[in-house]
């Protein structure tokens, strides 16, 4: 019996009593009298005869994470940044990490970026790569068996995976200071093929990377964003105390314009970052993420930029884009200045139907949250959403949108830790280890921190950076790996319990790219819909899985699932049961 129960029995037997006595005066002697008073005694306390035939509410599921980092075999990993007390610029953002079906077998594996080392026989001695298998069994095996991965040059930062030569299989994007690497994968072994694929460039701080089909043609483009041109040679002496060196920011640094690339369809790339129009701007890019915030059917890109406005790139859909963030209302906080932005992604929220961007700022800046409102136009909402005030105290790196709970909305996790070791010497409310925090969604946008409740895996302080989700167990809820710089990854199992249903859609091109990159789902569960979009990548430096994960709330089935798929095909089913793995094959020529 509830504690609410039991209460209500208590105050049941206690008005027994008082209607006793007040029966007893002959003025209340009459039945409807009595009655009356009855009522008015429960409903005022709050209490109601019981209702057999009333529906029984289920059980409000609890949400609960398991550290399951030692158990599953990841104790292993350790982020390499190579500090040595000489506080190089770069040690302060790695490393990257997401979650990739590497095999084909339907089980979510997991790739880890190494980072690097200064000196080179150090460097030599780092593992830039760690791919992890899944075996379906709760465990991951290192696969040491990947012959591309020991030869691999360059100071580890962050990836992408997709299946950029639609062959079946899932490729990785690996982003460096140095050269940067595309490692196809050949049925589960990975061969390095940047220079014949046409990717080999300049040596540069790359970080963030997305794959998407800029121009709707069935094969992925890539967008590669760049950061700050720096070397040993040219680092800068900084200080927080004046005395003692530490890490500069990238505002005393040039920055270094990102790259796109036009994927020709033949496992080869072209540079096209001049014709499609992404040369006219300086970057000190850190996250990038892929929307169609205006509706048309074209991939748009938004892209998070460290101490300079964040960038809004309008596809036009002739393989040009036009970088729009100062009128669209998102390159700039309310005081029109640039933010330090770090990790970026973007969904629907609320019953609006439109994107909203969130983008993790440098302590003391909100969290950006930028709903579109229409006519190109996005509305700061970090106040009102409630994420902007309780964001202030940390820095967000890494930033995951998902439904944690699956009681229908979309919920915010972030990835906090600072850059500077000694900030708690200057800075009185902001530490190194910082907590993560979950914003649960009350449907409308809104959300609060609910890690503080949460407590378990809520409550240590990490230095962390990347953030990726999946269903790494496939029982329907989402799971949640977080990197650490110059630490370990955490694999958070998500122990949520029975009570919401959920529906997982997994989509496979044939006139679109073969992952379906780009494709909009759209469920309708009564009156309200639910809006996911595949992804390559977002957040920072990661990669999620591409299956699609819905909440069902209580719900037993969905009424409709429409797919927008990147080619224009438009496939729709109904009444379709929830609790199951929906896979959808696109139709090889159009369809309604």
């Amino acid at each position: 019996m509830g504690k609410d129960e039991k209460g209500c029995i208590l105050r049941l037997r206690s008005f027994q009593s008082i209607i006793n006595d007040v029966t007893n005066h002959s003025r209340f002697r009459k039945p409807d009298i009595f009655a009356v008073l009855c009522i008015i005694v429960l409903v005022s306390q709050g209490c109601a005869t019981p209702d057999a035939s009333a529906p029984v509410t289920p059980d409000k599921p609890t949400l609960k994470f398991s550290d399951i980092t030692a158990e599953a075999g990841l104790g292993e990993f350790e982020h390499v940044n190579g500090a040595a007390g000489d506080k190089w610029f770069p040690e302060t953002m790695g490393s990257g990490a997401g979650f990739i079906d590497f095999n084909g077998d339907g089980w979510e594996d997991i790739i880890l970026v190494g980072g690097g080392a200064w000196n080179a026989t150090d460097d030599k001695d780092v593992r830039k790569l760690w791919l992890y298998r899944n075996d379906g069994h709760g465990s991951f095996k290192l696969q040491r068996d990947q012959p591309a991965f020991d030869d691999l040059e360059g100071y580890g930062i962050g990836l992408t995976a997709a299946d950029y030569d639609n062959d079946g299989d899932e490729d990785i994007f690996f982003t460096t200071l140095g050269p940067n690497h595309l490692l196809r994968n050949d049925r589960g072994v990975y061969h390095d093929v940047t220079v014949i694929s046409g990717l080999s460039a300049p040596d540069a701080w790359s970080a963030a990377a997305t794959f998407f089909d800029a121009d709707r043609d069935g094969f992925l483009d890539l967008y590669v964003g760049n950061y700050v041109a720096w070397t040993p040679e040219t680092d800068i002496w900084c200080s927080l105390d004046g005395t003692h060196k530490g890490y500069c920011t990238p505002e005393l640094y040039k920055g270094i314009p990102g790259r796109f690339y036009h994927n020709r369809g033949d496992g080869t790339f072209e540079d096209r970052t001049d014709a499609a129009g992404f040369n006219t701007h300086s970057g000190k890019s850190l996250g990038a993420v892929t929307l169609d915030f205006n509706h048309d059917g074209w991939p748009d890109l938004a892209v998070a930029n460290d101490t300079d406005p964040d960038f809004l790139y309008r596809n036009r859909g002739d393989g040009t884009f036009e970088e729009v963030g100062v009128v669209s209302g998102i390159a700039f906080d309310e005081r029109g200045r640039a933010r330090a932005g770090m990790g970026i992604t973007a969904g629907v929220v609320d019953s609006t139907g439109e994107e909203t961007l969130f983008i993790g700022n440098f302590s003391n800046q909100m969290t950006g949250v930028y709903r579109h409102i229409g006519g190109g136009v996005f509305l700061d909402r970090a106040a009102t959403s409630r994420i902007g005030r309780a964001s202030l105290p940390v820095l967000s790196f890494g930033l995951a949108l998902f439904d944690v709970d699956l009681d229908r909305d979309m919920d915010l996790l972030a990835a906090d830790g600072h850059v500077q070791p000694d900030i708690g010497n200057v800075a009185d409310n902001v530490s190194f280890r910082q907590p993560p925090q979950l914003f649960l969604n009350d449907g409308h946008g809104r959300f609060d921190n609910v890690a503080p409740k949460l407590g378990g895996v809520f409550t240590d302080s990490l230095v962390a950076r990347a953030v990726a989700t999946a269903d790494i167990d496939n029982d329907g809820d989402l799971d949640v790996l977080v990197t650490e710089n110059a630490g370990p990854a955490h694999l958070w199992r998500n122990d949520l319990t029975p009570g919401n249903n959920f529906l997982r859609v997994r989509l496979e091109g044939q006139r679109s790219n073969r992952d379906a990159v780009g494709a909009r789902v759209s469920v309708q569960l009564g009156g309200r819909w639910q809006y996911r979009r595949i992804r390559s990548g977002s957040g920072y430096l990661s990669v999620s899985e591409k299956m699609l994960t819905f909440g069902l709330g209580a719900r037993e089935r969905i009424d409709s699932l429409v797919v927008f798929w990147p080619s224009g095909t438009v496939t729709r089913q109904a009444n379709l049961p929830g609790g199951q793995i929906l896979s959808i094959l696109e139709p090889a020529s159009d369809t309604l």
